[in-house]
């Protein structure tokens, strides 16, 4: 689920977790298979349940655990009004979606849905879960009225938090489109201080995640993994964002999504008409108010390898088939009154090609 960002989370995860072991992703292969066999395969959870406890949502809701358990997926067809200007669904569309799939992923498993994927430990201490990176991969955008299938699964980071992965594939073709990963940290929600994850509380969430650790971006040295460096010198800015009213949550505090949408309200309008977003990875570094003011700045990156790969004798990037095609920028969100980061991101684009 993408929700709120927390206060410094990123400041203080080096810190405050460094005496923990790391975690070695181990990729795990797997069979895939078109959504219309899932259909005749897959194990509905709700047809365990009393038919008497199935609520509207429940009996319209197109989703469905799968033989191992641990894995949720759900269709969905992308309407008229969450596409854009490239007449395809926007990333803001495909975040909400993560969202959603993930919510209800909570849901039929059992999880409260007073808070996301709170146990009854956390529910008690007044623990929540609150993100602390998302990163995005989209290969191919989804329009209007094409019917996406979203898999999402979680599973633990040791005493670190949670990590949240999806899978999008194109319903009509099986084909895999996308792809995407969240870190979540858990937090006192009263004094919105970070803790670890006790053994009480990892007990009640890993009998719902794979056994074995199963990563959306199993490859080594992937972009998910990147550290994003912090933006000194703006090239582009748009200044004085305030939240609306729409952009609040249930917690009153900005959604994740809207903060996707202020980063992208400084990317240059040449790069809107040429290019596609290819990739966006944000960490969240403090919560963001209603009566804040925020200020969207971003500055044009050239990758290490494009550097070096394509550098003259006086030491100037030479220009590139590669770098005319793709583009890379990185970005930074903060509060217009004193300059404290709200979160810091990177997105790369890629040409646009006719549909």
């Amino acid at each position: 689920m993408l929700k709120l960002s927390c206060h410094n989370v990123t400041d203080h995860l080096h810190t405050f977790f460094s005496d923990l072991p790391s975690f070695s992703p181990v990729p795990v292969n797997r069979r895939i298979v078109s959504c219309s066999q899932l259909r005749k395969t897959a194990p509905d959870p709700l047809r365990a349940l009393d038919q008497r406890t199935l609520t509207p949502a429940d009996r319209l809701r197109h989703g469905r655990l799968l033989e191992d358990g641990f894995s949720y997926k759900e269709q969905f067809i992308v309407r008229s009004y969450e596409v854009g200007i490239n007449k395809t669904a926007t990333i803001e569309t495909i975040a909400n979606l993560l969202q959603e799939v993930g919510c209800n992923h909570a849901q039929v498993v059992g999880f409260s849905t007073d808070g996301f994927a709170t146990t009854l430990t956390m529910r008690k201490l007044h623990l929540i879960w609150v993100t602390a990176r998302m990163h995005i991969e989209i290969y191919k955008y989804p329009a209007w009225s094409d019917v996406i299938e979203i898999e999402t699964w979680c599973q633990s980071e040791g005493r670190i938090g949670t990590r949240r992965d999806w899978i999008l594939r194109d319903c009509a073709t099986g084909q895999v489109i996308g792809r995407a990963t969240s870190k979540w940290v858990m937090m006192n929600q009263d004094t919105r201080r970070l803790q670890r994850v006790t053994d009480e509380v990892r007990d009640e969430y890993l009998v719902f995640c794979p056994r074995e650790p199963r990563l959306a971006f199993p490859e080594e040295n992937n972009s998910s993994l990147k550290k994003i460096p912090k933006l000194e010198d703006a090239q582009y800015s748009t200044l004085g964002l305030k939240p609306r009213r729409a952009d609040l949550d249930m917690n009153q505090h900005v959604n994740n999504v809207t903060y996707i949408g202020w980063v992208l309200e400084s990317i240059p309008q040449e790069i809107i008409d040429t290019h596609e977003l290819k990739v966006i990875t944000l960490d969240y570094r403090r919560e963001c108010q209603q009566d804040d003011i925020v200020d969207s700045l971003t500055t044009s990156e050239i990758p290490n390898e494009t550097v070096s790969k394509h550098t003259g004798t006086n030491g100037s990037a030479m220009s590139s088939k590669q770098e005319h095609n793709e583009s890379q920028f990185l970005h930074i969100l903060r509060l217009s009154e004193n300059g404290q980061e709200i979160n810091r991101g990177r997105t790369q684009w890629r040409m646009k090609s006719s549909r």
